[in-house]
């Protein structure tokens, strides 16, 4: 019962600590107390939710007295409680770091309900064991990030808000029209059941609607090809503690959605579904990095490469394979931590040359060598360079493709490699080698308050990379739930319905291969 109760604390604290700090609404030193003990209770909770995960495998809590698949269900697997421990880490460096960059005016408007608010919606959707609950936590994602987005209230802050928020609630509302679709044809939303449910159901014209509609929706949210449009129009306006924390979760909520879709409900068998995410990943990538070529304001730049990692990761679903998929969820990881560390980066090139335009800044390497540093390890790790964290998640996802014989796939994760290097030596050559523009009438300060959390992600970055066994070997573990839905569906029904699920599923596989392939030799009469 303890460590069912794991699952619970990353949601229960962060929603405690919005509920405390709206108390205090007057009150701003208050709230900031608050914040920074609920901030700290969430990392420890996190980690000792993963802890709990490693030593036990997949584990399950039903809510409300209920039996599964009625009331509410969480499950945490390998990739639900790592991404919930980045959450934790994530949001106690971004709380640092926004006790200098978060305005007086900022809190008196609710920020700290709002942030705490935003990383609840954020656990909540890591967590959920039924879709419906997942489409609950994605509004309570949408309504604390409008508010945190325009909470200046400045005329950019208002254009990029409409724009985030309009599409993505027609993203929401696609996804909700899905579920209703979903729960038409089988009666249930709870994944576990879902997953048992669906492999000895025929494939009907209403089953593949809502699968495409999960995919519409989830696209949105994660930012892919063609439906990214939204995300480098409004990421650069909000500020530099809110823009971090968007870049680092907002679009890998989407990202997980998708993974748990399409490797628990609607298994991705046969080349069809493989073509169109292949054509997504590679499309995605391509347009992400071309786009940020051609921007000058930093956090743009850092927007469009949002984009374009996303492809990356999607690899893994295009690829399908266990290798693939391990590559993937090592992406996810590393990734978040080193985005929102650029961000942050982004806020103190900002305080030191008094821009974050490429044009108005320069001659940071002489002044704040220290920051040319600080930002060279996220930036190289965000190319794929050794020996950083950044070079393991594209070696593993590149590998899978060649294994996998998707050459045009892995050419184009390459290339793309390549071009975001580029990127971020444009941005070290403007900010940092070239003289500045505008001669300062003094030596302008970075807070130690940006200072002590960029340090910190940029540690966990280097230990990741310098020490990336521990961390791909959790990968594959991660990866072993993904492609063995038995194992999610063992924690919340028992062994027995995994066992009878699995035999449906390993079925319903056999039979997408001779449809494929032709008939293979003694199997046609088998599952006749």
């Amino acid at each position: 019962m303890a460590d069912q109760l794991d699952l619970l604390w990353p949601v229960l604290i962060p929603i405690t600590t919005a509920a405390l700090a709206a108390c205090f609404w007057y009150n701003i030193k208050v709230q900031r107390i608050i914040s920074f003990i609920g901030l700290v209770l969430l990392f420890a909770a996190s980690v000792k939710l993963t802890m709990t995960v490693v030593e036990q495998g997949v584990i399950a809590k039903q809510f409300g007295g209920w039996a599964p698949p009625f009331g509410i269900s969480f499950v945490a697997d390998p990739l639900a409680a790592a991404l919930v421990a980045i959450t934790g880490l994530l949001a106690l460096t971004v709380g640092i770091f926004g006790f200098y960059d978060v305005r007086a005016r900022h809190e008196r408007a609710g920020f700290y309900p709002l942030f705490h608010g935003m990383i609840t919606g954020v656990n909540g959707a890591f967590l959920t064991g039924d879709a419906f609950n997942l489409y609950v936590w994605f509004e309570v994602m949408l309504i604390t990030s409008l508010g945190l987005l325009v909470i200046s209230r400045s005329r950019e802050q208002l254009d990029g808000t409409i724009k985030y928020g309009i599409l993505n609630l027609f993203g929401t509302i696609l996804f909700l029209i899905g579920l209703a679709l979903l729960y038409g044809a089988t009666g249930t939303l709870n994944m576990a059941d879902l997953a048992r449910v669906l492999p000895g159901m025929t494939m009907t014209p209403g089953l593949m609607t809502a699968a495409m509609l999960f995919l519409a929706a989830f696209a949105i949210k994660a930012g892919l090809f063609p439906l990214f449009f939204w995300l480098p129009a409004s990421y650069h306006t909000a500020t530099f503690a809110v823009g971090a924390i968007f870049a680092g979760l907002l679009t890998k909520v989407g990202v997980y959605a998708t993974f748990r879709t399409f490797t628990l409900l609607f298994l991705i068998e046969g080349e069809t579904l493989r073509y169109v995410f292949t054509f997504i990943a590679a499309m995605t990538m391509i347009t992400g990095v071309f786009g940020a070529a051609v921007q000058w304001n930093i956090r743009r730049i850092l927007s469009f490469h949002i984009i374009s990692q996303i492809g990356y990761m999607l690899m893994g679903l295009a690829i399908a394979t266990p290798i693939a998929w391990a590559g993937a969820s090592f992406y996810i990881i590393h990734h978040i931590i080193v985005k929102a560390n650029l961000f942050l980066l982004a806020g103190a090139i900002r305080a030191a040359g008094g821009s974050d335009d490429l044009r108005k800044t320069g001659g940071l390497l002489k002044s704040h060598p220290w920051l040319a540093v600080l930002f060279l390890i996220p930036a190289l790790s965000l190319a794929g360079l050794p020996p950083l964290s950044g070079f393991w998640a594209k070696f593993l996802v590149i590998d899978a493709s060649l294994r996998a014989e998707y050459y045009g796939l892995a050419a184009v994760a390459l290339v793309v490699g390549v071009l975001t290097l580029f990127s971020m030596m444009k941005i070290w050559m403007e900010a940092f080698w070239k003289a500045s523009p505008v001669k300062p009438s003094r030596r302008r300060h970075v807070p130690l308050a940006f200072i002590i959390p960029i340090a910190m992600l940029g540690a966990v970055t280097m230990t990741i990379g310098l020490f990336a066994d521990p961390f791909v070997t959790y990968a594959r573990n991660a990866a072993e739930v993904l492609v063995d839905p038995p194992l999610y569906i063992a924690p919340v029904f028992g062994a027995e319905a995994a066992a009878e699920a699995g035999a449906l599923i390993a079925g319903e596989a056999v039979e997408a291969e001779m449809i494929d392939n032709g008939p293979v030799d003694g199997v046609e009469e088998e599952v006749r």
